[in-house]
């Protein structure tokens, strides 16, 4: 499988915070760009019977700092990463299972990213994320900038 050592490594990493691990989010997928985290709606349900939006918001904070991860750590190198600002929109409430994508921005250039890194020893990147709702449609969806400094 492709990528399994960094995923368990990206993994492991998230299920080292209290927190997260209380999520139980999982690493549905990865496939050298987007990354696809799951967690099970029970352990994030508001009063409205719907996933509570502080959750949706940690999920693709996760998600995108995942992405970052796994490109620093597959350039071979090794950098603290913090989210430097988001922005969410809730578009539709979910009553199912938080399935959440985060990937590089249209507009991001993660080899440019990388070669900053390098020269400057500190970085950054834009990622995008959108948590699905069952029929396809999308439910929320976040934007970003990441900061990696070595």
């Amino acid at each position: 499988m492709p990528y399994a050592a960094e995923l368990e490594q990206l993994n492991a990493h998230y299920q080292s915070m209290p927190p997260v691990a209380l999520m139980q989010l999982s690493i549905a997928g990865y496939d050298g760009c987007r990354l696809q985290l799951h967690a099970p709606l029970p352990v994030h349900v508001n009063d409205k019977g719907c996933a509570f939006g502080g959750s949706l918001a940690s999920m693709m904070t996760l998600a995108s700092w995942g992405v970052v991860s796994l490109l620093v750590e597959r350039a071979g190198l090794h950098a603290d990463i913090y989210v430097a600002d988001s922005q969410i929109r809730y578009l539709a409430p979910l009553f199912a299972d938080l399935d959440v994508s985060a990937e590089p921005a249209p507009e991001a250039d993660p080899g440019e990213f990388i070669a900053t890194l390098r020269n400057r020893g500190r970085a950054r990147i834009g990622l995008v994320a959108r948590t699905l709702l069952p029929d396809g449609g999308v439910a929320t969806d976040f934007t970003a900038r990441y900061v990696a400094m070595l």
